[in-house]
């Protein structure tokens, strides 16, 4: 039956995606994604796939490149003052939305405002260390902080840098997200949920007029079909792309594979506000359940690391004193038998796709050799993230795209109220030592500060972390000018099909 709904569902895609890019411009790429994107407003989205649709809608204050080196984009220059309280923004002029109307200061202004102000904001801990933000002038933002804050420009090249039209969001509202007006290099026109989202090229782009005509987004959870619709051309573009497929793309003259280290970290949340894992010693048994190196042989095929908290190497804060955890079944034993529950029954939540399945069903595997007994429950990627956040779920796979400054990879998650604690983890001590590490200047102070919180979050076990994960890329050889930036996000603006 399994097979049989694969296989229908493989045809299916197939012939939506050759019908949709039959009627497309020659120029339209198609891209082909591992989930439809839940929210595409920058506000309110917290998922990776939503900022591979917003980078080209959206511009931003800054943005980092390949290196990730923040640089400018609306903002042409800024200058720091008042002891690092004080960062002054002199932004290009004459830039314009979609809709017609100005991109000044007053529109950063509101962009900003609204990401600390709109009721479900994701990014409320991100801009917590403003305490206001002014457009004296067209041409200038000055953003005025409460404390010093050294992730404030990494954070302003993601979701809490990206500019609305304030005319279309006041008149949108609830609903900006399905109809999101900015300034990009390409303006959004029409989606249908589980099925496509297109994008038309910005023909008054401030930048220039991009070389694509148009982008369509496809999602594709599995990623058979989505190699698929690459190998029969229905898409030009996927990403990610399942290990088990590298090497069929490789052996396709027509196609190229680019895989580079990305930035963030995968994982296992488990609830801590409700049983079994509001037990210390039941999290910590699983934890130990899971062999982070089996997983990057049998899964991966070794083209993963092995992850030992969120700082993945190469990286800022990455700290060889953490240590991946060494998988000890018997150690698990132990901490169940402490708890007083020698067998614990729990439903695992995870998204469609091969390599969910098969990591849902591994660390089930392995989790039983403890005494665990794991339901496997899948779920569509936005129901799974709507359920996380309102703690709807024993343990869920869920991972991170990672950001330029460590701060993003550690704050929203282990911070009490934070946007991204998933776990509903709180420890006073640990919120300390995570506005402690905002405040500090030098990485060196800040390595050793996100080294304490860890030492106790990795004991606390609020979260299983498996391992770091490489972008993957398939696409035509045919396409030129596309950027491989460590973010993982897909930039168009310089593409084109040759």
């Amino acid at each position: 039956m399994t097979r049989t709904l694969s296989r229908l569902s493989l045809l299916l895609a197939l012939s939506a995606a050759s019908t949709l890019a039959g009627t497309a411009a020659a120029e339209t790429l198609t891209v082909g994604l591992d989930a439809d994107p839940p929210r595409l407003d920058p506000a309110l989205s917290t998922a990776f796939v939503d900022r591979q649709v917003m980078n080209q809608i959206f511009d931003k204050l800054v943005d980092v490149n390949e290196q990730l080196k923040v640089v400018p984009m609306v903002a042409k220059s800024w200058k720091v003052s008042g002891g690092g309280l004080i960062y002054t923004f002199t932004l290009n002029t004459g830039i314009k939305f979609a809709d017609g109307t100005p991109l000044d200061a007053a529109a950063v202004k509101y962009s900003i405002e609204r990401n600390m102000t709109l009721e479900g904001s994701a990014r409320k801990g991100e801009l917590a260390s403003v305490k206001e933000v002014t457009a004296p002038d067209a041409a200038t933002v000055v953003i005025t902080l409460k404390v010093p804050y050294g992730p404030l420009l990494a954070v302003l090249t993601d979701r809490s840098g990206m500019i609305v039209s304030p005319t279309a969001a006041k008149k949108a509202g609830a609903d900006f997200a399905n109809g999101p007006v900015g300034s990009g290099p390409f303006s959004f026109v029409s989606r249908k949920r589980q099925d496509n989202i297109t994008l038309k090229a910005n023909a008054t782009y401030w930048r220039g007029k991009p070389k694509l005509d148009g982008i369509v987004y496809r999602p594709f959870p599995d990623g058979d079909v989505r190699v698929a619709n690459l190998l029969s051309g229905a898409v030009q573009v996927i990403t990610p792309v399942d290990p088990k497929d590298i090497a069929t793309i490789q052996k396709n003259a027509k196609l190229d594979v680019n895989t580079f280290q990305g930035i963030g970290f995968q994982g296992v949340w488990m609830n801590v506000t409700r049983p079994p894992f509001n037990n210390k010693l039941v999290r910590q048994a699983f934890a130990a359940t899971l062999d982070r190196d089996a997983i990057n042989k049998v899964v991966f095929l070794n083209t993963v690391k092995p992850a030992a908290g969120p700082f993945p190497p190469g990286t800022p804060a990455y700290s060889a004193a953490i240590k991946v955890q060494v998988a000890d079944v018997a150690n698990a034993k132990k901490k169940l038998a402490q708890a007083g529950k020698p067998s614990v029954p729990f439903t695992l939540l995870t998204s469609p796709g091969a390599v969910n399945a098969q990591l849902a069903q591994l660390y089930q595997a392995m989790a039983s050799q403890a005494g665990f007994n794991v339901k496997i429950e899948t779920v569509e990627f936005g129901t799974l993230l709507d359920r996380a956040d309102k703690k709807n779920y024993d343990a869920v796979i869920l991972g991170w795209s990672g950001r330029p400054d460590p701060d993003g990879n550690i704050y929203e998650f282990f911070h009490t109220g934070g946007s991204n604690n998933q776990a509903g983890y709180a420890v006073p001590a640990i919120d300390s030592l995570l506005e402690k590490a905002r405040a500090q200047s030098a990485m060196s102070a800040r390595v050793a500060t996100y080294n304490v919180a860890l030492g106790r979050i990795l004991d606390d076990s609020p979260y299983a972390f498996t391992y770091f994960s490489s972008n993957t890329i398939g696409a035509v050889k045919t396409l030129s000018g596309l950027k491989l930036v460590p973010d993982g996000i897909l930039r168009f603006y310089t593409a084109d099909l040759n």
